[in-house]
Order: structure tokens, then sequence, then C-alpha cells
């Protein structure tokens, strides 16, 4: 069964400090820590593929899926009001590894 949810990107996250002047830029790796945060995911082992698609900056919301595809496997698909921003298949550490 698919995990979804929405998330609201802060005007003043740390994150945009930097990234870029006049055209503040939600680094991709960020994007991914508070998706897997807010789904309650801690053990992932490794990104298989990621595709961002459309910068996020301040202030917008974006709604995410998380599929299971096989047991150890993820996809996640992130929509924010243009469309598709991120494509991704993520792997999960397996119960024994931790």
């Amino acid at each position: 069964m698919p995990l979804s949810g929405t998330l609201r990107i802060a005007a003043d996250h740390p994150a945009f400090a930097g990234h870029f002047p006049g055209r503040p830029l939600l680094p991709g790796v960020v994007l991914l820590d508070l998706i897997l945060a807010e789904a309650g995911i801690a053990a992932l082992r490794g990104i298989t593929r990621a595709k961002f698609l459309r910068p996020v900056g301040p202030g917008a919301r974006v709604s995410y899926t998380l599929e299971n595809t096989a047991p150890d496997r993820l996809a996640l698909s992130v929509h924010g009001a243009e469309g598709v921003v991120l494509r991704a298949t993520l792997r999960l550490a397996r119960s024994e590894e931790g």
C-alpha cells in the first residue's frame, strides 16, 4: 500500500542560505531527507536512481508517494505546483542489516 504525504518547505529553511543568491533552491539531498523523515523511514541503504526535474524554492508545497516495488525497494514520486519534482528508486536496509 502506498504511503503519501504533503510537505511545506519553510521559507527560512537553513539549506536556502547560499543556494543560491537571488534564486534560492532546496538541494535535492535535503528534499530527500525531509521526505524520508516525514515518512518515518530511517533504514535507507542507498539510492538506485534519482531524477530531479524541477527546482523547489522557499515556501513550496510538495506531495510525495512512496510505494514498495520489492521487499527492499521503494519508488518515490514528488510533485509540486508545476508538476513532477523528483522520481527516485530507493534501496532500504534489510532487517538483518539493522
